[in-house]
């Protein structure tokens, strides 16, 4: 799936001043954009007889720089210790640690940095310009250049898909092309296990592999061998790459390797479905920490990085409720209830590897119970994570499901969404902003196996480089589009094959005069979009009337390159279509589908929640009153509910339908039971219909789902909320 380039021709250039207005301009599209960036006349042109000079301090990059400029110009290019004319020269001066600054003009290139890192970052620069251009020149201009964030990062997820060691380094290199620093690699999951453990032969042995579903096994292990070739290949190009070793949760494949780890002593197998599970280290047994302790012992060996990430995310705390170790443990050390135990299970292993000369980091639930002291909080569920870390003098890195979750869709987090994400929240004060190191996107492998990745975080790294290297009032998201488009030609150069910058069809209804409308917008004028209802395909030209129930397949193109995607839309049609919606109860920001008016807009879902359709609820029922401005003869109310319990969505126990006249007293007609288990794990929908024995005239009419409350006992997240999915309140 690759966006073609359509519109080159007019990519907007940023921050060019020309000397003479003569000079032909050449596009600099470089990502992120620098602070100050000024064209002046001529070019550098590379060639055969082109010399590379470093200082006595930056030759540590000397073979790393000429191997690129090699493969780029296709030169030989020589070393020397002079800077004469035809020649790129790379200093250190005494300028601030990360800044950087870049001469070209026709003679000479000149790179001086405050340290190496910054003259790392500084090539990269000079590198876009030339896999932007003929590879062979550079335009004569002045940069100066420094980053706002210290922590800019990309979440790796290795768990839920194996990743070969060749991937993981392509993406190193291309993090450092686009200035970020940071590989966080998430090794352990309740889906597999993928770090060599000399002590623990297991946890490769039986933890790396599952269940293929064909009688095969699935998976892979990173060898320590391959740890250290990543590793020094990510240090070379100034990345750091922060290992996750996740606990006391989303450990099942370990257990399975170690049973005795658990609560209750196994067996298990590495799972194969997604979700949260109740299968957990146990916190009462001391068997568990020496483990834990002698695990990261061989981790620390081999990740020379100063943070050792620890997880800490999505506990179910069922089994520390039902086990005597942990409650024992609770008792002897006072803890009044499971939350404590978990920041007691957190605090020792940051104890642990603060011994070690490393600091942990965790996901937002390590605040739950009492925040170690210097645990740095990855804060995922919004900002309130950073925000309390932060209060209480802890540091924080951001990296919320609303602006960094590239495994979400583009209807949920396009380019634009992306862009406009500001790690620093608005509410914490200018002295609590220095504790906020910076941000990532997170990567997360459920539904993108390796050959997906690239789809998925193409170009919206390209956003979260530039959010997470300038200041927010340096941005200017028509002006970064340009660029972005630039850059297509880089990321082809590179076979990147990435994915679209917003959903490429939007779909849209609209009531007029009682006639649900249907709008196909395209993001691109270039777009031309097809829809086949009843069998019959058509070209979008207008929008068109929906009279009835129907499925529509979208599919799209631009010339001759048909895009692979299919977009598969169910309409409903009822005369409550694009009344606002009173609703008692908060639905999620993160499944919103696409507001109050998302029940009534007569879009349905599909059995994905996370399709844009969907209004969630976690832990509260739903209440839903519709005004239809006058008495009308109603006959038929339903509403359409999503289960996937994997993902802890719940069919509601029952829905019930109400009247009134004047919108205060309501009387009851009718309840519709729920008639699917909710053990049932595959994702489905239901539709929740009373149909009135004689057909009525009433203005006011309520829905009242009744959510299930909490994940029963048999859940693996038994306990904890359970999420309410609803698309559509239809009235007929």
């Amino acid at each position: 799936m690759r966006i073609k380039i359509f519109v080159v021709s007019i990519l907007l250039l940023f921050s060019l001043i020309s000397c003479d207005s003569n000079i032909e301009k050449v596009s600099i599209s470089i990502i992120p954009k620098p602070k100050f960036l000024k064209q002046g006349s001529g070019k550098f042109l590379i060639n055969e007889r082109t010399q590379l000079s470093f200082g006595s301090e930056t030759k540590l990059n000397s073979d790393l720089f000429k191997d690129y400029l090699n493969s780029i110009t296709g030169f030989n290019l020589g070393l020397s210790d002079e800077s004469d004319r035809n020649t790129i020269v790379f200093m250190l001066d005494d300028r601030p640690g990360e800044e950087y600054e870049i001469r070209s003009s026709p003679d000479r290139v000149e790179v001086k940095g405050g340290s190496n890192q910054a003259i790392l970052y500084a090539f990269q620069s000079l590198r876009q310009v030339l896999l932007l251009g003929d590879g062979k020149t550079i335009p004569s201009v002045h940069i100066i250049d420094q980053s706002k964030f210290e922590w800019r990062g990309l979440l790796l997820d290795c768990s839920r898909h194996f990743m070969e060691r060749d991937f993981v380094k392509r993406y190193i290199d291309l993090l450092a092309l686009y200035k970020m620093n940071v590989l966080h690699w998430h090794l352990t999951e309740d889906q597999g296990w993928r770090i060599e453990i000399d002590k623990y032969p297991k946890l490769t042995e039986i933890g790396a592999w599952r269940d293929d579903g064909e009688g095969g096994r699935y998976g892979g292990f990173y060898s320590k061998e391959d740890i250290r070739e990543i590793v020094a290949y990510a240090t070379e190009r100034g990345v750091t790459v922060v290992p996750e070793i996740e606990l006391p949760g989303h450990s099942q494949a370990a257990l399975a390797a170690y049973p005795q780890l658990s609560c209750t002593g196994g067996p298990f197998v590495v799972e194969t479905e997604w979700g949260v599970f109740k299968e957990i280290y146990c916190a009462g047994n001391d068997s568990t920490f020496i483990f834990l302790e002698d695990v990261l012992s061989e981790v620390i060996e081999l990740f020379p990085s100063e943070y050792i990430h620890i997880g800490g995310d999505e506990v179910p705390k069922f089994r520390w409720e039902h086990c005597h170790k942990c409650q024992r443990r609770m008792e002897i050390e006072g803890l009044t209830d499971e939350h404590e135990l978990q920041s007691y299970f957190i605090t020792r292993i940051g104890n642990f590897l603060e011994s070690k000369n490393r600091r942990m980091i965790g996901w937002d639930e390590i605040l739950e119970g009492g925040l170690p002291q210097g645990a740095i909080v990855q804060s995922w569920r919004g900002f309130d994570g950073a925000i309390e870390a932060v209060k209480s003098g802890n540091e924080a890195i951001l990296s919320p499901t609303s602006h960094a979750y590239f495994d979400y869709g583009l209807n949920d987090i396009d380019l634009e969404k992306v862009y406009s994400f500001n790690p620093i929240p608005e509410s914490i004060s200018q002295e609590a902003e220095q504790l906020i190191l910076g941000g990532e996107c997170n990567m997360w492998s459920e539904q993108a196996p390796q050959s997906k990745i690239d789809s998925k975080v193409f170009p919206r790294l390209l956003a979260m480089a530039e959010v997470l290297w300038n200041n927010p009032a340096d941005r200017d998201f028509e002006m970064f589009k340009g660029r972005v488009r630039g850059n297509y030609k880089v990321l082809d150069e590179l076979g990147v094959n990435y994915g679209f910058e917003t959903v490429p069809v939007k779909v849209f209804t609209k009531n007029e005069d009682g006639r649900l409308m249907v709008n196909l917008e395209a993001y691109d004028s270039s777009i031309q979009v097809f829809y086949t209802s009843k069998g019959e395909r058509a070209l979008y030209e207008r929008p068109v009337h929906q009279s009835m129930e129907s499925v529509w397949k979208i599919t799209f193109k631009s010339g001759k390159s048909t895009f692979s995607d299919t977009i598969f839309q169910r309409f409903k049609p009822h005369f409550a279509n694009g009344i606002e919606p009173t609703i008692a109860s908060d639905y999620n920001e993160n499944y919103a589908a696409g507001g109050d008016t998302g029940l009534t807009n007569g879009l349905k879902g599909s059995n994905q929640f996370r399709d844009g359709n969907w209004q969630g609820y976690w832990g509260d029922d739903v209440e839903v009153m519709i005004d239809l401005g006058e008495d009308r003869l109603v006959s038929e109310l339903s509403s359409g509910f999503l289960q996937y319990n994997n993902a802890w969505i719940f069919f509601p126990t029952e829905v019930s339908y109400l009247k009134s006249d004047d919108g205060v007293t309501f009387e009851k007609l009718g309840t519709v039971l729920n008639q699917h288990s909710i053990k049932e794990k595959e994702q489905q929908t239901q539709e929740f219909v009373l149909k009135l024995e004689e057909p009525l005239n009433t203005r006011y009419i309520k829905l009242k789902a009744q959510n299930i409350g909490i994940c029963p006992a048999w859940h693996d997240a038994a306990g904890s909320k359970a999420w309410l999915f609803i698309d559509e309140f239809s009235v007929k």
